[in-house]
């Protein structure tokens, strides 16, 4: 059976959420969640996405986000891709970590947005981890970033839930008001029901029905357009790419026609995918043929191995940790 389209679109809005595999409880120590923020935020830098409520649990995460860049499968294949690559390779371990593909619900602005976000930073006390007294102190929701000093990433815009709460502002007197309607909603249930939390992680629409009915109606559209409008995707990433492989270029005074001359294993061409792997969500099939590196799995090995030497104090570590 085929897969659903995914729809992209530059004002799209959605629920993402995936379990380990079998449900195993993959975020159970604090730095694993740590490194699954970190690489949250270099998926955000590298996507343009905008995170307005996150949640990680021991098995499961969740994620509302917004993506100006119409580029949510693309910036999932690297996120979810990097991160079972790092998963793996501290626990010296092979396979998937996720249960497959990761679900994602398109959420409507306003009316479905601001509801997801008060369910996302609920789910500790729904899953009974916490008290909803103890909520703001729990680390692993977004909720904590607003409910301290220190200044979360600027890919963190949490006004929707702020907004939908009652034009609350994003100051410790707003955010007081926000932790005194999230304890009011975590006791009341028939306001729960109104928002729809039953449905926040079921279906493919959070949202009126009205919202419900024009989604399908685009998603009819999008279908029909099918094989090209995958094409038309993939030549805007593939620009996106050739765009950053001519300015990496330019910055280490080098041309194309170095990358065609200089040796499959070149140093400074490994430096250079290093580099795009770091801004971009360029695929390794990508580099081994417009960088003359060689066949996909080749290029996964040698920027592997140099990530190694990196790790091992060899060279010095001027780019961010290999990706899928």
């Amino acid at each position: 059976m085929a897969r659903r389209l995914r729809m992209e679109s530059e004002a799209g809005v959605y629920h993402v959420l995936n379990r380990g595999n079998y449900r195993s409880a993959i975020f159970q120590s604090d730095k694993t969640k740590e490194a699954f923020l970190r690489c949250l935020d270099e998926a955000c830098v590298h996507t343009g996405w905008r995170v307005h409520a996150w949640c990680v649990m021991s098995n499961h995460y969740h994620l509302a986000l917004s993506t100006p860049g119409a580029n949510l499968a693309d910036g999932m294949r690297w996120f979810q891709g990097t991160f079972a690559l790092r998963f793996n390779r501290l626990r010296q371990e092979r396979g998937h970590i996720f249960q497959g593909r990761y679900k994602s619900l398109l959420a409507q602005p306003g009316e479905g947005l601001g509801p997801l976000c008060h369910y996302i930073h609920l789910n500790p006390v729904r899953a009974n981890i916490c008290t909803v007294n103890a909520l703001s102190r729990y680390r692993w929701t977004s909720l904590s970033w607003l409910d301290r000093a220190t200044r979360p990433p600027e890919w963190f815009e949490p006004e929707p839930a702020l907004r939908h709460a009652g034009d609350l502002s994003r100051t410790p007197a707003g955010v007081r008001q926000y932790l005194t309607y999230l304890g009011w909603l975590a006791e009341d249930e028939p306001t729960q029901r109104r928002q729809r939390f039953e449905a926040m992680s079921k279906g493919w629409v959070i949202g009126t029905r009205d919202f419900a009915t024009a989604v399908m109606a685009e998603h009819r559209e999008l279908a029909a357009r099918g094989p090209q409008l995958a094409t038309d995707l993939q030549a805007a990433r593939e620009a996106d790419w050739l765009a950053a492989l001519g300015q990496e270029l330019h910055r280490r005074r080098r041309s194309c026609d170095d990358l065609q001359s200089g040796g499959k294993s070149a140093d400074w061409k490994l430096q250079l995918a290093a580099a795009l792997k770091a801004r971009t969500t360029v695929t390794n099939r990508w580099l081994g043929t417009h960088l003359h590196l060689g066949a996909r799995d080749e290029v996964s090995r040698k920027l592997n191995a140099r990530l190694r030497r990196i790790e091992g104090g060899a060279e010095g570590n001027d780019n961010l940790p290999q990706t899928t």
